[in-house]
């Protein structure tokens, strides 16, 4: 059903194969659009942006006192003392599924 395509690359120009098997994998995952970059232009946007795509820096954290059972925790905000701030388990009460 799927035959080997000969695309260009558009950051380097350079002629990659679109094979048979990777447009399978595309089509099973729902992708409609073919690559734009060859395999090293592909690793080289990937290593430029931090890995997975995201780049976002280390979130700064700062000390509460949980409302509900006193113990100190760290919120990503810092509090203002006009509203109650809770700890995780505080926060969720329920257990979570680690589906």
């Amino acid at each position: 059903m799927f035959e080997d395509k000969v695309l260009t690359c558009r950051d380097c120009g350079q002629a990659f194969v679109f094979s048979a098997s990777e447009q399978e994998f595309f089509a099973e995952k729902g992708f409609t659009n073919e690559p734009g970059r060859c395999q090293e232009c592909r690793a080289a946007k990937k290593a430029q942006s931090g890995g997975g795509g995201y780049n976002r820096q280390e979130r700064e954290m700062f000390p509460a006192t949980c409302a509900t059972c006193g113990k100190e925790t760290t919120v990503p905000f810092k509090p203002s003392g006009e509203k109650p701030v809770y700890c995780r388990e505080c926060f969720h009460p329920t257990p979570r599924n680690n589906w």
